[in-house]
């Protein structure tokens, strides 16, 4: 299940008649959700970069036919991809930024260290370079920037320079080659995360251009809003999070048709996050477009 599911429901509030946007699609739970609380006549646009995805989901929700509409572009495109399908305004948007656990758990898909995989981490595995490709090409300063910023790594210079050295030498090959190299950069004891947690993060979010497509979408997707309809975002670090809050906050403040619903971030329940791990640091932020 989607982390915060019923809190974004019940913000988004959908309706019989309503079209919606699921920009991260993953493998349906929002759009289920929509879709059956907009019964009989709502639509949900599905919008996701994993093929993959897309396919599980559609067989998912084929039991409302047409209502759902099934779309391979990532939500950053989405007002020019709508705009080709004839919808310039959305009854509300539900934006889920996390990895479905089902992505991290495949192997083939490079993003956990808790697997033997190739270096992908690609979101979209059509399209782009994986995370090996660019490794062949990044420069060591550019890399020691993508783990400190990306990746809030205090040692991004060493490991930086140890993936470097590796790929050079031909010895970083795998998901584990990545993680047991971070461990043995890092100095210390290890704890309760694992060493290799914020460097794959960091990579996933350069290969993926997660932050850069994440402002795209925030300075776009709004302007899709109808009034009365609703923008929910849900994040999971600190990244996504404080970029959401502070545009949220200037949009509210530049324009009179724009407010802030969550002052502060909405999080799980005690009973959630003990069910749902994953969800236990997901926040969820909401603007509101009015009249």
């Amino acid at each position: 299940m989607p982390a915060l599911l019923d809190e974004v429901i019940e913000l988004l509030k959908p309706t019989d008649g309503g079209i919606y946007l699921d920009g991260t699609l993953g493998y349906g739970g929002y759009s289920l959700a929509i879709l059956s609380e907009s019964s009989p006549t709502g639509v949900v646009y599905g919008f996701d970069l994993d093929k993959s995805a897309i396919e599980v989901a559609t067989v998912r929700l084929s039991e409302f036919g047409d209502r759902f509409r099934p779309v391979h572009c990532g939500y950053h495109d989405a007002p020019e991809a709508l705009s080709d399908l004839g919808i310039s305004a959305l009854d509300g948007i539900a934006l889920d930024l996390g990895l479905s656990s089902t992505q991290i758990d495949d192997p083939d898909r490079g993003f956990s260290f808790r697997f033997e995989g190739p270096l992908d981490m690609r979101f979209d595995t059509e399209s782009g370079l994986t995370l090996m490709e660019m490794l062949k090409k990044i420069r060591l300063s550019d890399l020691e920037k993508v783990l400190r910023e990306y990746g809030e790594e205090r040692f991004a210079s060493r490991i930086a320079k140890a993936i470097i050295e590796a790929s050079r030498k031909g010895t970083l090959k795998t998901t584990s080659d990545l993680a047991d190299l971070t461990a043995r950069v890092i100095p210390g004891r290890r704890g309760k995360i694992h060493p290799a947690t914020r460097t794959f993060q960091g990579l996933r979010i350069m290969v993926n251009r997660e932050l850069d497509n994440l402002k795209i979408a925030l300075e776009n997707l709004p302007r899709l809003l109808k009034a009365g309809a609703r923008l929910c975002v849900v994040s999971y670090h600190s990244l996504e999070d404080r970029l959401v809050k502070i545009a949220f906050r200037e949009m509210a403040k530049s324009s009179v048709k724009l407010r802030i619903v969550t002052p502060k971030p909405v999080r799980p329940t005690n009973e959630e996050a003990r069910s749902n791990p994953r969800a236990r640091s997901a926040r969820l932020r909401a603007l509101e477009a009015i009249a």
